[in-house]
């Protein structure tokens, strides 16, 4: 891997991340493009990078996050709630991701699951749009503050949804939080903070079981890349996003998915497919009789 290849991944990864759009998704097709051999050590980057993306949540939202450890020593009620309700929210995809991630990986990562994720994320963003607009309801609701350890088990099977790739984390967890009664910031807050948690074990995990892999097989240097890269376009995203759904609703996102599902669609009838890569078979040693020929 090239150092502007790693940029260029770090950027995707960075943009999407937090963006009900699939980083998942995203992150495919730009390995596809750029002609990016599959492999554990790729796989395994592609998450590691995420750590970019939620040191950029980290310090936009420090204040937060102090506060949970404020209630962890007893110095904050509030902040206490808040971890109380994010680990409640982690349970579930701890336990499913567990269960189920060589299932996943096996039956449901290809092209197709991709491009049926985004457009059937893509209508029902538009459509929860539309029927919060038909109802008069708007897009209020209570602050986060407010949220209960049943709320938020809620969200965290909502977030089980999106090991489904294409589907997206954020979607499922914002879709969650607006399901609970959570006001747009509040359900979007808490998407983030509960990234910090679901991305951080999962960017462990695949850092100590490929770490030495990754090293071997991308470098040093494209890692760091990769990551700064991720951590400055998370920034931009997640300050751009929180501002703009201050204002507009989701559906801008639900037309975006349903484009990219487009994307997709065109890239298959061209022969792209997600799969792993067959090995080689192994050279056979040859005949005894070719061997003596040989010699001869």
């Amino acid at each position: 891997m090239t150092i502007l290849q790693s940029l260029i991944m770090g950027l995707v990864e960075g943009l999407t991340e937090y963006l009900p759009v699939s980083s998942t998704g995203h992150l495919i097709i730009t390995q596809y493009l750029l002609g990016m051999e599959d492999s554990d050590s790729m796989k395994a980057f592609e998450i590691c990078i995420q750590g970019g993306a939620i040191l950029a949540v980290l310090g936009l939202y420090f204040q937060r996050v102090a506060a949970m450890v404020r209630g962890v020593l007893g110095k904050d009620r509030a902040g206490l709630r808040m971890l109380v309700n994010t680990m409640v929210a982690f349970m579930p995809a701890a336990v499913i991701g567990l269960l189920c991630n060589d299932l996943i990986k096996e039956y449901l990562f290809n092209a197709h699951t991709v491009m049926i994720s985004w457009a059937v994320g893509g209508i029902v963003i538009l459509l929860y749009v539309a029927g919060r607009n038909k109802s008069g309801k708007g897009f209020g609701g209570k602050p986060l503050e407010e949220l209960t350890w049943k709320g938020a088990l809620g969200v965290g099977f909502m977030q089980c949804i999106a090991m489904c790739p294409g589907v997206s984390r954020s979607l499922m967890t914002m879709l969650g939080g607006l399901c609970v009664g959570l006001s747009v910031a509040g359900a979007v807050e808490f998407s983030f903070i509960l990234g910090l948690v679901t991305l951080g074990a999962a960017t462990c995990h695949d850092a100590y079981k490929y770490g030495a892999h990754m090293v071997e097989d991308i470098g040093w240097g494209p890692m760091a890349a990769g990551t700064v890269m991720a951590w400055a376009s998370a920034w931009i995203a997640v300050k751009w996003m929180v501002g703009y759904l201050n204002r507009h609703s989701l559906a801008i996102f639900g037309w975006y998915r349903i484009a990219a599902a487009l994307v997709m669609l065109a890239l298959i009838l061209t022969g792209f497919e997600i799969s792993e890569k067959e090995e080689a078979p192994a050279p056979q040693p040859a005949p005894a009789e070719a061997q003596a020929a040989t010699e001869k």
